[in-house]
């Protein structure tokens, strides 16, 4: 077969052509932009499913979510997101009167050496100016929980284990449940009123205000319900804040609980403390209780600690303690000795205001045997 002639085009078909070509080169130009667009695009925060029993991650480049499963054999598994986490299952079922399942949590800070990124926690309280703090939670009806905000402080710089005072907020209650201890006062702090009780879990001393009712989402300051506890006796603004955390308590149910939203910062500076106002609950009257603990002894002397408790129902300004024997003190702090025999031991200007159920405690070094009994009376 001989070669085949040249292909003719009519002007018509040229024109054709030229469209066909350039807008095949549009498209092109379109998808290579697009393909641009995809690569230089942020990569989506992809969820991470949490089951094992204190099993976490990291959110926000700067937070730490935790399922800390603690109370509860039955798997429980979270869902972390970029803000915060929700709860997808879980199998609790706790008596009410006693302690919750878990503590699935969103938090800032050091829990039991498991820091959260590029943190400034510990700090010391006296260092700190503000603590500015939005939450927001979701609810979900027929389960027994609390949604709790967390808040621990500890004499040392601690980065794991229990620490020494825990704070909790309690934006919401559902079920039969209360708070560790009992209700011993209100307080107005954050523009809202709140509920104080006082306690100790065996482990701790708890602080918890509780919300009237359901708080969905709150900005707000922190650093106010670090300074009341402190006037209450269970802290003081030489210790160190350790971490904050945003979660809930389950005991019966669940699912579907969620921190949607959170973000807190602890900004240097100095603290003033301004703490809320609180009033005892009406009518009652303020007593005095003391008792003493031994830190160590030796040949001749001996360390000890007398902790003073409000035992009434009512505000008290001062205390004075007693007791007889107890050899000579050499050294004593948190208190001023103001009799010898018996050893008399009044408060300081900073620690003898006490709303019911509240404490504090001074220390001492003595010559001699360790006194068997400690009485307190209200000043």
């Amino acid at each position: 077969m001989g070669a085949l002639p040249p292909e003719r085009h009519t002007p018509e078909v040229g024109e054709r052509m030229r469209k066909t070509l350039w807008s095949v080169a549009v498209v092109g130009l379109i998808a290579a932009g697009a393909a641009a667009a995809i690569a230089n695009a942020p990569a989506a925060h992809a969820d991470t499913v949490i089951c094992d029993k204190y099993g976490s991650t990291t959110v926000g480049g700067r937070y730490v979510v935790m399922n800390n499963n603690w109370g509860n054999d039955a798997q429980q598994c979270i869902n972390a997101t970029a803000n915060g986490f929700e709860i997808t299952q879980i199998n609790a079922n706790k008596p009410t009167n006693g302690a919750p399942a878990s503590y699935p949590a969103i938090y800032v800070g050091c829990h039991y050496t498991n820091c959260s990124p590029g943190t400034n926690l510990p700090r010391q309280i006296s260092a700190i100016g503000s603590i500015p703090t939005s939450i927001t939670y979701r609810y979900v009806s027929g389960a027994t929980y609390n949604a709790s905000f967390d808040i621990w402080m500890d004499p040392q710089p601690k980065t794991d284990g229990v620490n020494r005072t825990e704070i909790m907020i309690w934006f919401n209650r559902q079920g039969s449940i209360q708070p560790i201890g009992s209700a011993t006062s209100t307080a107005t702090i954050g523009g809202r009123s709140w509920q104080v009780w006082t306690g100790n879990n065996g482990g701790n001393d708890v602080v918890s205000y509780v919300a009237p009712s359901a708080i969905g989402s709150w900005s707000f300051d922190v650093l106010p319900f670090v300074n009341d506890t402190i006037a209450r006796g269970y802290a003081q603004r030489s210790w160190y804040l350790t971490s904050l955390q945003a979660g809930f308590e389950p005991w019966i149910g669940g699912q579907g609980l969620a921190v949607t939203s959170f973000s807190t910062q602890v900004n240097t500076g100095t603290n003033s403390p301004t703490p809320g106002t609180s009033s005892p609950p009406p009518g009652g009257t303020g007593g005095c209780a003391a008792s003493y603990r031994s830190i160590s002894t030796w040949n001749g002397g001996y360390q000890g600690e007398v902790t003073v408790r409000n035992s009434g129902t009512a505000n008290i300004s001062g205390w004075n303690t007693v007791w007889t024997g107890g050899g000579t003190v050499n050294n004593l702090w948190n208190g001023r000795q103001t009799a010898t025999s018996p050893v008399t031991v009044r408060n300081e200007s900073y620690n003898g205001a006490l709303a019911p159920g509240a404490t504090t405690s001074y220390g001492f070094v003595a010559n001699g045997t360790p006194p068997s009994a400690v009485s307190c009376t209200v000043a």
